[in-house]
């Protein structure tokens, strides 16, 4: 039988679970805002500041900068991309459109942690095969209603988006002017259907994760 101090336990353990994952959120959301506007010599006692929470307790949650790299990504990721990716309106193009685009803006707006993501391997095998997934979800629907060349596939879409993140430029205040949605515009018509055929894609080894 349990009693008030066996529910009180429960109580208290259930409001620790909840206050760390509280605290890894404002880790996390520190974190993007920090390398968002300091880039790489972002340090692990700068995010605890901006976080408002102790070192110690940063180093808990994330042992490795890398680690902390990596959470920021994800949050890239869960925040800026899927959601628009999850919504479906009766328009299959223009769900493509806003994905690709919210892709486009959430990668532009972090670049910096991207780009040092990338660089000490910190963006995993998973992550790339989620994003993927979305994407190839948005595809089937444009292909289903013959919007989108039937030979497109996921990774043409994630490789139209590295295409456009070329022409970002950078100011104080983040992502400068508007010519990227140019690009984008120009990338999007060629995802259309077309009497051209694209040339298969090349097929690559799995990365081994």
């Amino acid at each position: 039988m349990t009693g008030p101090r066996g529910d009180g336990g429960a109580a208290r353990e259930r409001a620790l679970r909840l206050d760390a994952a509280r605290n890894q959120e404002r880790i996390v959301a520190a974190a993007a805002a920090a390398f968002a506007e300091l880039g790489a010599e972002v340090t692990l006692e700068e995010v605890a500041r901006r976080a408002g929470v102790g070192v110690a307790t940063v180093y808990r949650r994330f042992r490795t900068r890398d680690q902390l790299v990596r959470a920021v990504v994800t949050h890239v990721l869960v925040t800026g991309i899927e959601p628009v990716a999850a919504v479906e309106t009766d328009d299959p193009w223009h769900d493509l459109a806003a994905t690709v685009e919210a892709s486009v803006a959430a990668v532009a707006a972090h670049r910096e942690v991207v780009a040092i993501a990338h660089a000490v391997g910190a963006i995993d095998v998973e992550l790339v095969d989620r994003y993927l997934q979305r994407l190839d979800r948005v595809l089937a629907r444009g292909r289903a209603a013959g919007l989108v060349r039937p030979e497109l596939e996921p990774r043409d879409v994630a490789t139209a988006v590295v295409m456009v993140l070329a022409t970002v430029r950078r100011s104080a205040d983040g992502p400068a002017g508007g010519e990227w949605r140019r690009y984008l515009a120009l990338l999007l018509d060629g995802m259309r259907p077309a009497a051209v055929q694209l040339p298969p894609a090349p097929r690559r080894p799995r990365p081994r994760g």
